[in-house]
């Protein structure tokens, strides 16, 4: 299976000329590795994802990686000020889209009922949804029945025939933007018992086929760890993506540079 790295930019750069900047010295460090072993390859699928204004521009640059958006929403048009449709971001060229975000569902107050929505309807529109999921706090009970529900509610009535579209992102929260990381044996569990969730949700096949990524404090030093792990299937990288060097890092780790 091929690996996936997906650039979350959240929110950054400050300007468009930044962003621009960005992406041409993301596009410039793609090209330093042999297009045999990234971009649209077999090997590996880059994503970058920048926030909604800037879009259009960056992915007029993007060459060696797809364009993703941080959020969809679940109408395709109407009176929702501020949102933003699956149709409109079709438009734009996405072809990734990330949903239930740790950070959305905390300061956006998202349910599970509006992640499921969201889901639904950039399935039906033929995007790769890409959703996270991930327990606060590793130390209490019932960490994992917290992102199994997660997945159960985020998936309800979703039919099995989506399922080559969609993606899991493991980002335990106490792990985001703090410096702090699971321990490989940790992630191992964790990927396995996601595994046998989507099991019960989308069959045996759909369980091994699904790619899960993990992210929280991924830089260049600690990359190769995770992607070493059996059944992890690539990477979610939030600050270092904005490093045009550490980045370089990260692709190595997948391309075997």
């Amino acid at each position: 299976m091929r690996k996936i790295i997906i650039a979350n930019w959240k929110l950054n750069p400050a300007t468009l000329a930044a962003a621009q900047l960005l992406a041409r010295r993301i596009e410039k460090v793609l090209a330093l590795i042999s297009s045999k072993r990234l971009g649209r390859s077999k090997k590996a699928e880059m994503v970058i994802a920048p926030p909604f204004p800037f879009l259009l521009e960056v992915g007029r640059i993007l060459r060696r990686s797809s364009l993703g958006a941080q959020d969809v929403f679940w109408e395709e048009k109407g009176a929702y000020t501020g949102a933003v449709s699956p149709l409109m971001l079709r438009s734009l060229g996405v072809r990734y889209v990330i949903v239930g975000h740790s950070e959305r569902r905390d300061f956006a107050h998202e349910t599970d009922a509006e992640i499921n929505g969201k889901i639904r309807s950039a399935l039906a529109k033929g995007f790769f949804v890409v959703l996270c999921v991930g327990e606060k706090d590793r130390k209490k009970e019932n960490f994992e029945r917290f992102v199994k529900q997660e997945l159960l509610l985020d998936f309800q009535g979703i039919p099995k025939k989506y399922s080559k579209k969609i993606i899991i992102a493991y980002e335990p929260i106490w792990a985001i933007g703090t410096g702090k990381t699971v321990r490989s044996s940790d992630l191992y569990e964790m990927v396995m018992y996601i595994r046998r969730v989507l099991f019960d949700i989308f069959g045996k096949k759909a369980a091994h086929s699904i790619p899960v990524l993990y992210g929280g404090s991924v830089n260049a030093k600690n990359a190769n760890i995770f992607l070493e792990v059996d059944g992890v299937n690539g990477l979610l990288v939030g600050g270092a993506s904005l490093d045009p060097e550490e980045f370089l890092g990260i692709v190595k780790s997948v391309s075997g540079v």
